[in-house]
């Protein structure tokens, strides 16, 4: 017999390795190739690694130095967390920590029914009910920059959809002396509700409510200005003084982005900053929140 011809034995194996080597594309595995692996994640968006331009010189003073981040890829959720999911996590036991540890007096919007449709923005929690929740879901808060990056997009954009001034057709915040871009008067006066989440249109990676609807809390210690915080809000994947771990000396106040139905158009440039007591106590604020999740 021919030494070269083949048995049903070889064309097994031939068929096999051709399975092996192809198998990681019809499959979906992961492939390092592309941002986050390839792998989706229902409700998140991949932000893919690179830099991207963090800060401002020419607005509030805690935004500067502006400067090129380094970022690896993550995923950061589509929307804002709704009352709709928080509530699951209060009803299975979890999500106490505001309520049974003494960080913040309050779970929930202050205000009423209002705020309080399944598909609104939850309010009124603290930071450490906003990590509560990130990491019930398996999940964390986002960094400062990491949230940043996911509004701005590469190039810095003022706001997420570029760098046109925001108004109610864009995001949901004061327009015209009217809360929440709503029209109508309501009791109290002023006292206007959250939309819907996904409400306006999506931003440069996807994402919804970037800008307005619900301040969101991220992970970060607040510093002064980034110049102060120096090569903890520098370098790849910042995180911030003490990288955001708890008893951080000199640090009392955690960082909030994004502006809400509140605040003027100012408020919801993706560099906006603002700083607030992580127990949301003792003066109470209507905070929301999203989670990120390494994409590792």
């Amino acid at each position: 017999m021919n030494s070269l011809s083949f048995r049903p034995i070889h064309f097994i194996i031939l068929f096999l390795s051709l399975i092996f080597l192809i198998a990681p594309h019809v499959l979906g595995s992961p492939d390092p190739s592309k941002p986050c692996y390839g792998k989706k994640i229902k409700g998140m968006q991949c932000i893919p690694e690179g830099y991207f331009i963090r800060g401002s010189n020419t607005h509030d003073p805690d935004e500067a130095p502006e400067q090129k981040i380094y970022l690896s890829d993550f995923y950061i959720d589509l929307y804002e967390v709704t009352n709709e999911d928080f509530s699951k996590c209060i009803e299975e036991g979890s999500c106490k920590d505001c309520l049974y540890n003494g960080n913040c007096d309050y779970i929930g919007p202050a205000y009423g029914d209002l705020y309080l449709k399944p598909k609104q923005p939850v309010l009124g929690v603290s930071w450490y009910t906003a990590k509560e929740y990130c990491e019930w879901v398996g999940k964390r808060l986002p960094t400062e920059a990491e949230w940043e990056k996911a509004a701005r997009g590469p190039k810095g954009n003022l706001f997420p959809w570029g760098n046109k001034p925001a108004n109610c057709k864009l995001a949901v915040i004061e327009e015209d002396e009217r809360k929440g871009c709503v029209y109508k008067k309501i009791n109290p006066p002023n006292l206007m509700p959250t939309a819907p989440v996904g409400s306006r249109p999506a931003g440069v990676y996807g994402l919804f409510d970037m800008a307005g609807n619900s301040w969101e809390w991220v992970h970060d210690w607040y510093s002064e200005n980034y110049k102060v915080c120096g090569e903890a809000c520098s370098g790849k994947d910042p995180k911030g003084p003490c990288e955001g771990e708890d008893n951080c000396p000199g640090y009392n106040k955690k960082t909030l982005k994004g502006g809400s139905w509140w605040w003027p158009a100012s408020y919801a440039r993706g560099s906006k900053r603002r700083a607030h007591f992580p127990q949301n106590y003792p003066e109470y604020h209507h905070f929301g929140f999203r989670c990120a999740k390494d994409a590792g």
